[in-house]
């Protein structure tokens, strides 16, 4: 059992938020398969597109992870206390299991989204996918580029992505590179 923080709860009741697509209080698998299906559309890919089908494969995988230990009452669905029990009972462990587990995802979406394949997202290409995957309002998805484009060249690449969302999980500094990952948090 790990302790979770206020500031990590806060973080992981954004991050239910944005796998809850459609606001119902709970994730289910149609959360993540309409998620997929929105950033198909987003970088104008079909449901035969290669780069969108192994992100997909990967995205029910994370659901079925998910599921098996988080969906403490077996209702095929999992609510956000369901959620956060599932970090505090050790979900993400350490950073290296953090980034076994991510990097995967993170090169699958990097195959959708990075339309020129040169390993960075430009702006607009972090706008589009944040906001079709995960909902971010467009503003506060600049305002996350920004913060992760460090050198000021327009672009970030997969190590800047993956940094931002290890700290995200790991990094309790309220000003450090994930603490706006996915918008500003609740004050709750």
């Amino acid at each position: 059992m790990h302790d979770v923080s206020p500031f990590l709860e806060r973080r992981l009741a954004r991050r239910f938020a944005t796998y809850d697509t459609d606001g119902d209080g709970f994730i289910e698998r149609r959360d993540f398969e309409s998620a997929v299906e929105r950033l198909g559309a987003a970088f104008g890919r079909g449901p035969q597109d290669g780069a969108l089908g192994r992100l997909r494969e990967l995205t029910t995988g994370l659901w079925r992870q998910l599921v098996r230990v988080a969906d403490a009452d077996g209702d095929g669905r999992i609510g956000e206390d369901e959620y956060k029990a599932a970090f505090a009972a050790g979900l993400l462990v350490t950073p290296d299991s953090f980034d076994a587990a991510y990097v995967p995802f993170l090169d699958a979406l990097m195959d959708v989204a990075d339309e020129d394949g040169d390993g960075r997202l430009t702006r607009d290409q972090q706008v589009r996918w944040t906001g079709a995957l995960m909902g971010l309002p467009e503003g506060d998805a600049r305002e996350v580029f920004g913060r992760l484009d460090t050198d000021g060249d327009g672009l970030i690449g997969r190590a800047d992505i993956l940094g931002a969302i290890r700290a995200y999980y790991f990094d309790e500094d309220p000003h450090g590179p994930g603490a706006w990952l996915l918008g500003p948090l609740d004050s709750r």
